[in-house]
């Protein structure tokens, strides 16, 4: 089995237990590298090409609009072929109650006929949200696999979790 990690995450001011924080590695990040270690998958960053703001709140209110708007961030870079996976995992911070929309401009460029598809998403209290929902969207053609959800601010101590849910899912 081969393993693809498609992802989003922010680094800088975030909102962790209530609170807001500076984060040098993001949440999300951190998550996709405990997959990575578990089982062996290849990581792509999803990054736009116009930052988000560097305040949290501002952040949430543009992530807001781009959803209700349901925009397309065009990216940095693009990746325009996943034939040699067999499972894909696609993670992201839960912005409004799914992926941040940049992940939406990458899914649709996407063959996913015959994969396998995991939701992974970091919140402060929202699970996995609408991310299964979106991943069945947005993944036409694949099988939506079981999910999973890690509470952001505990992203960093939740490693054996973590890969427990990955040797169980994407070997």
């Amino acid at each position: 089995m081969k393993n693809l990690i498609i992802y989003y995450t922010r680094t800088g001011e975030n909102y962790v237990n209530g609170q807001l924080k500076n984060l040098e590695k993001g949440n999300t990040e951190i998550v996709c590298e405990f997959i990575r270690d578990a089982v062996g998958a290849d990581l792509f960053r999803v990054d736009t090409v116009k930052e988000y703001p560097a305040g949290y709140i501002e952040c949430t209110e543009v992530a807001k609009t781009e959803l209700k708007k349901k925009a397309r961030p065009e990216l940095k870079e693009y990746l325009n072929d996943i034939s040699e996976y067999d499972n894909i995992v696609v993670a992201g911070p839960c912005w409004w109650g799914n992926y941040p929309c940049a992940i939406f401009t990458q899914l649709e460029r996407l063959d996913f006929s015959g994969k396998k598809v995991f939701p992974v998403m970091t919140h402060e209290g929202s699970g996995q949200a609408d991310s299964p929902k979106a991943l069945k969207k947005y993944c036409k053609g694949a099988k939506v696999g079981k999910g999973l959800a890690v509470h952001g601010a505990i992203a960093s101590e939740s490693g054996d979790a973590i890969a427990a849910w990955a040797k169980k899912n994407l070997n």
